[in-house]
């Protein structure tokens, strides 16, 4: 009886370890930047002793709809992919189209608004006309990636966003 506990726990315990360096977060919607025209809502600032601000990744000046998408990164590998469907404007003379932006980059941000926050941006993939764009990559992502945020940029502004994270293992636990 001793062998078979002593064998489950140590079975446990290497599926928990394995739980906890496969560590996947999931973003099940993508949406895009509502901001008036013109008007910045940054993301990941961070600020320096005296309250001046040191980096921030800037929004969109118009706002973007998305109708669906979702994100995957493995904090562990850093392997993960990225989809949306219908990351169009809202607003102004290319309202229901991507106006001239024809390509995008997935960027995750780990520990935003941090001193250690990272920035990590995928390769760029083409934005269709109807706005769908997707890609799978690999990140060097940081050993300790707290509160991640996805986000799709579109140059050095981001458009959309992921949202309804979760995580889990590879295994979705």
């Amino acid at each position: 009886m001793k062998k078979l506990f002593l064998m489950l726990s140590l079975a446990l315990a290497a599926c928990s370890a394995f739980a906890q360096n496969n560590t996947v977060v999931r973003w099940q919607k993508m949406v895009g930047v509502i901001t008036a025209p013109g008007i910045d809502n940054p993301v990941a600032v961070t600020t320096d002793a005296n309250g001046n601000v040191t980096n921030s990744i800037h929004s969109g000046g118009l706002p973007w709809t998305a109708r669906e998408g979702s994100a995957r990164v493995n904090t562990s590998t850093g392997e993960g992919s990225f989809d949306v469907e219908g990351l169009v404007l809202v607003g102004g003379n290319s309202t229901g189209t991507p106006g001239a932006v024809t390509s995008v980059v997935g960027t995750l941000v780990c520990n935003p608004g941090t001193a250690d926050q990272a920035v990590l941006d995928t390769g760029a993939t083409s934005l269709s006309a109807s706005g769908n764009a997707e890609l799978s990559f690999r990140l060097n992502v940081p050993s300790t990636c707290n509160n991640p945020l996805f986000l799709i940029r579109a140059g050095v502004r981001w458009i959309a966003t992921g949202a309804i994270r979760t995580t889990g293992n590879a295994f979705g636990y």
